[in-house]
């Protein structure tokens, strides 16, 4: 036993940073099916591995299925469990379906006048003020997807250094019955999106894949995306990949082999759409199923 957690912690030791991140995921069981009559069972979950649920669940209060059509269908056998969350799609008509779980809302975070006279001790003892090492009293107040109600409701009145954050957030899958089509594909032009010009269903190992991203609905140039194959928790490092979109927003990926793959990009501006807030925060999250040659 005392040989084997060595080695756990030595392997943990050489892997990235970023193989320890939460990572948000929608994945198929399989996302290119033909057939009358099919099913396709999904898995939602927030995990520290790809794509192996060990963390919390994702919860399903926001997802939604766009069918071939542009209309929305229901998600089947719905469960929450304690480390993911299930559900069926029957893929009834023909084409491409998008599975997405959008999300906006507020972050907000705030001092008390009791964090701040902490935050003095501490800085006059010459202990950290904030982050690791800092004592508990010197952190403020803080909300997470809260609403422009919650503004009024659950911050004190006593509140300073009031910082409020725009959050929209992307988490999304596709799967296709038979033929591609591109109707579920159009963007909604909030946030941060993909739209094809290589189809997310038709991806080869050892090809090149061209996807324009979007920012509220425009080319957006110099985003940074990180790109993990599945199955991290059975390899010593994550073997990601990055890649950046060009000036026309254009993003090309070069598959090294078949798999599932998890796409990711940020980046945060000063363009909030309501008035509260004083800067933005935009993610998103794809996943792609690439097939072999």
């Amino acid at each position: 036993m005392k040989r084997t957690s060595l080695l756990v912690l030595a392997i943990a030791a050489l892997l990235p940073l970023g193989a320890a991140a939460h990572k948000q995921w929608i994945i198929p069981s399989q996302a290119v099916v033909n057939g009358n009559d099919v099913w396709v069972t999904f898995d939602g979950a927030v995990s520290n591995q790809l794509f192996f649920p060990d963390h919390v669940p994702m919860r399903l209060d926001n997802v939604t299925a766009t069918a071939p059509d542009g209309s929305r269908i229901e998600l089947k056998n719905a469960s929450t469990g304690k480390y993911r969350s299930t559900f069926d799609l029957q893929l009834s008509q023909p084409g491409t379906y998008r599975i997405a779980n959008a999300n906006t809302g507020l972050a907000v975070r705030w001092d008390t006048p009791g964090s701040l006279a902490a935050k003095a001790r501490a800085q006059a003892e010459g202990k950290p003020v904030s982050g690791p090492g800092a004592p508990p009293e010197t952190r403020g107040g803080s909300l997470r997807n809260a609403s422009l109600e919650d503004l009024s409701t659950k911050v004190p009145k006593d509140a300073r250094n009031l910082q409020v954050t725009q959050t929209i957030g992307r988490v999304e899958t596709f799967v296709t019955n038979g033929a591609p089509n591109q109707t579920a594909l159009a963007p909604v032009g909030q946030g941060i999106e993909l739209a094809p010009v290589t189809h997310p269903n038709d991806l080869f190992a050892g090809e090149e894949a061209t996807f324009r991203v979007l920012v509220d609905g425009q080319p957006a140039a110099g985003l940074e995306f990180e790109i993990v194959r599945g199955g991290t928790r059975y390899r010593n490092a994550q073997e990601d990949l990055s890649a950046t979109t060009d000036a026309e927003g254009l993003l090309r990926v070069t598959w090294p082999e078949p798999g599932m793959y998890w796409l990711e990009t940020s980046v945060q501006d000063d363009r909030p759409s309501i008035p509260q807030a004083t800067q933005r925060r935009l993610s998103y999250v794809a996943t792609l199923e690439v097939l072999p040659q």
